[in-house]
């Protein structure tokens, strides 16, 4: 009995001697791990480590999809009119090809357009419209600049309204389907 105990100890020992040594335990520094929480959370959340409890864990999930974030179907419905040179949802970006809306070949004046999404809340600040000028000459010398024209804005404010009105038209099919489901388990039956 006493050897099995000894041999039970020497294992244990000899097992958390090479845990040890494999890095498993790291000893903290204060100018590593900052010492406020809200940023020790920040930064775990950076680098991708931390479980989360309480709150977080009672809301729905992200889905990394677009078809579920309204801002991105507002801009995609607004853009409807250009081909798109890059669409890309994980990036936050959406960049048209260049278009022309005079028919003279006298002007030869484009436009390129690029949405950045800075966030997937419905915001005045979530998304940035940035416009592209290029003109021609007869020599075929172009010059490309960015401007700044009242089509920035009239763009954010058609892709806010859009996004909008399908986060409303979402919520209100939510709330037909799910939500006359959420209140029967708490009906009592007579």
């Amino acid at each position: 009995m006493k050897l099995k105990l000894i041999k039970f100890t020497l294992l244990t020992i000899f097992t958390l001697y090479f845990l040890n040594s494999c890095g498993l335990y790291k000893r903290s520094d204060v100018k590593d791990n900052p010492v406020n929480v809200d940023e020790r959370v920040r930064k775990n959340i950076q680098e991708g480590r931390g479980i989360r409890f309480g709150k977080g864990a009672t809301r729905g999930g992200d889905f990394d999809f677009a078809s579920s974030n309204p801002l991105w179907r507002g801009a995609i419905d607004v853009f409807d009119f250009v081909p798109l040179t890059n669409a890309s949802y994980s990036g936050g970006i959406i960049i048209t090809e260049w278009f022309s809306t005079e028919n003279d070949s006298a002007n030869n004046r484009e436009l390129k357009i690029t949405v950045r999404f800075m966030t997937n809340e419905i915001r005045a600040d979530a998304i940035k419209v940035l416009v592209f000028e290029k003109k021609c000459d007869t020599n075929n010398n172009c010059n490309t600049k960015k401007i700044k024209s009242k089509l920035e804005s009239e763009l954010k404010l058609a892709i806010l309204k859009k996004a909008a009105l399908f986060e409303k038209d979402d919520f209100k099919k939510y709330r037909e389907t799910e939500g006359k489901k959420r209140g029967v388990g708490l009906i009592k039956k007579k």
